[in-house]
């Protein structure tokens, strides 16, 4: 028997797959959808000022943009050619950093403001000096259609995280920043550890970790 996700979409029929550039618009606005009302991102992109919309759709865009020129991973879940869920990584010892991006900075102070573009940068140093390895995975995004919430695609993005964390050689495991209760709950059921909190401008979340199992 088949698990219907919504009437015309059945879950066996998902599949995950590498993004291409033609697939960036549709992830922008499925992450839109997800990260407008996280506390971390209002607070950065401050949303009880005029313009918050747009200051977090120009910083989604260029944190993709950014991505694809750097060759990170980003994975998505596709029910023939709809794409219904996404997950953004950075690789091991990569130098891709907001810190380091130069040309990503500079954009990010035209679209998204200085304070803005400051707390990104904060909030990245901050991950990277409580990680508790040195060459690992990081989700940056994580995030399902919201037309296809609540029936399992988040737990088939996690497995395909976990694939490309154990077919690295050189990583030691993965990571995530979480600000919100269900987020911890869904990161927890996948056997990620709670390895510090930190607070980033105004809002506290927990660094959680899932070590590379032991071959």
């Amino acid at each position: 028997m088949n698990t219907v996700l919504e009437p015309d979409v059945h879950i066996e029929d998902v599949r995950a797959v590498f993004l291409t550039a033609d697939n960036l618009k549709v992830a922008a606005s499925i992450l839109y959808n997800a990260y407008h009302d996280d506390p971390l991102f209002m607070d950065i992109f401050q949303a009880e000022k005029e313009g918050y919309e747009g200051r977090l759709r120009s910083a989604i865009r260029e944190e993709l943009d950014a991505f694809w020129d750097a060759g990170q991973p980003m994975i998505g879940l596709f029910e023939d050619s709809r794409l219904l869920a996404v997950t953004c990584l950075t690789k091991p010892g990569s130098s891709f950093s907001s810190g380091r991006f130069w040309h990503w900075r500079l954009k990010m102070l035209l679209t998204a403001g200085y304070f803005s573009t400051r707390a990104m940068v904060e909030k990245e140093e901050k991950i990277r000096s409580a990680m508790p390895a040195e060459h690992y995975h990081m989700v940056s995004f994580i995030a399902v259609h919201p037309d296809h919430q609540h029936h399992g695609l988040g737990h088939v993005l996690m497995g395909a995280i976990d694939s490309i964390v154990n077919e690295d050689s050189s990583s030691e495991g993965v990571g995530v920043f979480v600000s919100l209760p269900k987020y911890l709950k869904f990161f927890r059921s996948g056997f990620y550890q709670q390895i510090s909190v930190i607070t980033v401008s105004d809002v506290t979340g927990e660094i959680l970790f899932k070590p590379k199992p032991l071959v």
